[in-house]
């Protein structure tokens, strides 16, 4: 039905803005991400990047506002940014605009580490040396860096 062929190119891009639009109203999407949905969804490709262009143009679809919005949404679920930076370059952003937006994020990274830490472990501060390994590497897989981790657990620089 929305193959490019068997109706009306006007109609499939009517057809094909008014699914983005409702993608876009569900959650904001990438551009990546809205063209693999709409290209999965049977439409033509061209159809696809002028629609899309579109939705640019309106200001529907906007790259800086779904690196926000995801920042965020990441950042309350106690992920830190090299973590969320990886996941805005599957979604199609280039590398350094996902840098450049994190570092822009109004977000207290080194708080953000702490709240995960203590909601995964408690309060107190780590005891042992394997304790205090073992809620590194947590914070590490949430994606925080060394020195968000350090400030996570209150370690001195020099008590390496």
């Amino acid at each position: 039905m929305r193959a490019s062929g068997d109706i009306d190119g006007d109609e499939s891009g009517i057809e094909c803005e008014k699914r983005a639009v409702g993608l876009l109203a569900r959650r904001e999407h990438s551009r990546f991400e809205l063209e693999r949905k709409l290209l999965a969804r049977g439409f033509d490709a061209a159809i696809v990047a002028e629609t899309l262009n579109r939705l640019e143009q309106k200001g529907f679809l906007s790259g800086q506002r779904f690196m926000t919005t995801f920042i965020a949404s990441r950042a309350a679920r106690g992920s830190g940014p090299e973590k969320i930076r990886a996941e805005l370059v599957q979604r199609g952003i280039r590398p350094d605009d996902a840098a450049r937006a994190l570092r822009d994020a109004d977000e207290d990274w080194v708080a953000i580490a702490r709240q995960a830490r203590k909601k995964r472990f408690g309060a107190a501060l780590p005891g042992s040396f394997e304790e205090k390994a073992r809620q590194m590497r947590f914070l590490m897989a949430r994606g925080f860096t060394k020195e968000q981790i350090d400030a996570a657990l209150e370690v001195d620089a020099d008590s390496d």
